[in-house]
């Protein structure tokens, strides 16, 4: 195989996301996974959460969405996470996942694309 014909594949990231409720954070987990922008979504608390915000100390109790996707969708996701989220500025960040099993980032990769994979079937036909 030619250096050409080889493709780097996406880098697989894990997304954090914080949401007051578990109201929000199941909708919007459900909403990324729909969309194929993420594979699976787990949603973790409640948990306390202490942060600053307006230069006060605040302590809230948050729960946690931790989604699995790649760093090419990370815009669609962050964008989707935006336009349902409560808060002014949420939290939204990708960490890299170094190391993963083969056919897990395989997994990933494939259902994490944004594109539905029957409507793909129906546009090739």
């Amino acid at each position: 195989m030619s250096e050409d014909s080889t493709q780097e594949l996406p880098q697989l990231v894990e997304v954090h996301v914080s949401t007051p409720d578990p109201e929000s954070a199941q909708r919007i987990a459900a909403d990324l996974v729909a969309r194929q922008l993420a594979v699976c979504v787990q949603v973790l608390g409640p948990m306390a959460s202490v942060y600053s915000w307006k230069g006060v100390v605040q302590r809230s109790q948050e729960y946690l969405l931790l989604a699995k996707t790649t760093a090419q969708a990370f815009p669609r996701v962050a964008e989707v996470v935006r336009h349902q989220h409560p808060y002014d500025i949420p939290e939204v960040i990708a960490v890299p996942i170094s190391h993963a099993l083969a056919e897990y980032g395989r997994w990933v990769r494939k259902h994490s694309d944004g594109i539905d994979d029957e409507e793909l079937l129906v546009r090739r036909e």
